[in-house]
C-alpha cells in the first residue's frame, strides 16, 4: 500500500472516528493526522491501520483504536512542559502522538520484542526515551511526572504509579468496570487518584493490571 493510501487513510480516521468522538482539540487532531499509525503496527496489519479496532501486537497485547489514543490525550490536558510517562508503551504510537505535544516522555514496556520495536520506531524522536521494566512499577527514576498515560485498560491504580505522578498532575487511562472498559481521567491531590469514567470504549486489558479473583458461595 502506498503513501498516499495511508495518507487518505488518516484523513478518513480525522472525519470519522476523532471529530464525531469529542476529539476536539486542534493539537490532537493535528498530530494524529501527521504521525504514521501504520509504522507502530505489524507489517501484515498495516492496511488496517486506520480501522476503528484494537489490533493485535503479541500475545495478549494489543493496540487500541485510534479513537481511544485521542480521547485520552485530549482529556488528559497536556501542556507543553508537561512530563509525561506512557505505561504499557507498546510499539510506541502514543509516545510518537506525544512527542508532538509535551517536554519530554518516558515510554514504559516490559515485553522485550514490544521494546525493540518501540525504540525503533521511536528513533528519531528525541524527546522520547524507551525503558524496559514491569508495567505495574512504572519507573521513579524519571518521577515525578505530570501525567500518566496507561495504554490500556486496567481493574486498579497501582500504588507504584500513584507515588510517581505530580501532585494535581492528571492520570488517563481504560478501566475496567464490572466487565466493561471505560476510559477514565484521575487527578492525584493528598497523595490520592480517583479514577472517573468519562465514556465508554473498547479497550484493551493491560496484563498485571487486573485483580485476583475471589470465590463467593
Amino acid at each position: 500500500m502506498t503513501k498516499h493510501n495511508f495518507e487518505a487513510m488518516r484523513e478518513a480516521m480525522v472525519a470519522s472516528q476523532l471529530r464525531t468522538t469529542a476529539v476536539s482539540d486542534p493539537r490532537i487532531v493535528a498530530v494524529m493526522q501527521d504521525v504514521p499509525r501504520e509504522a507502530f503496527v505489524p507489517e501484515e496489519k498495516r492496511a488496517l491501520a486506520y480501522v476503528d479496532i484494537a489490533l493485535p501486537l503479541t500475545g495478549a497485547r494489543a493496540i487500541p483504536a485510534p479513537m481511544v489514543a485521542g480521547r485520552l490525550l485530549t482529556e488528559a490536558a497536556l501542556l507543553p512542559s508537561d512530563h509525561v510517562l506512557v505505561v504499557g508503551a507498546g510499539t510506541g504510537y502514543a509516545a510518537a502522538l506525544l512527542a508532538r505535544l509535551v517536554e519530554s516522555v518516558v515510554a514504559l514496556e516490559e515485553d522485550a520484542a514490544l521494546a525493540s520495536v518501540a525504540r525503533a520506531a521511536l528513533s528519531g524522536e528525541s524527546k522520547v526515551t524507551v525503558v524496559s521494566g514491569p508495567n505495574t512499577l512504572g519507573w521513579a527514576d524519571g518521577a515525578p511526572f505530570d501525567v500518566i498515560v496507561i495504554d490500556g485498560a486496567v481493574e486498579f491504580l497501582p500504588d507504584a504509579l500513584v507515588a510517581q505522578l505530580a501532585d494535581r498532575g492528571r492520570v488517563v487511562c481504560g478501566l475496567v468496570d464490572g466487565g466493561v472498559t471505560r476510559l477514565a481521567l484521575g487527578r492525584k491531590a493528598g497523595g490520592h487518584v480517583g479514577l472517573i469514567a468519562f465514556a465508554d470504549a473498547e479497550v484493551p486489558v493491560l496484563p498485571g493490571f487486573t485483580r485476583a479473583k475471589t470465590f463467593t458461595f
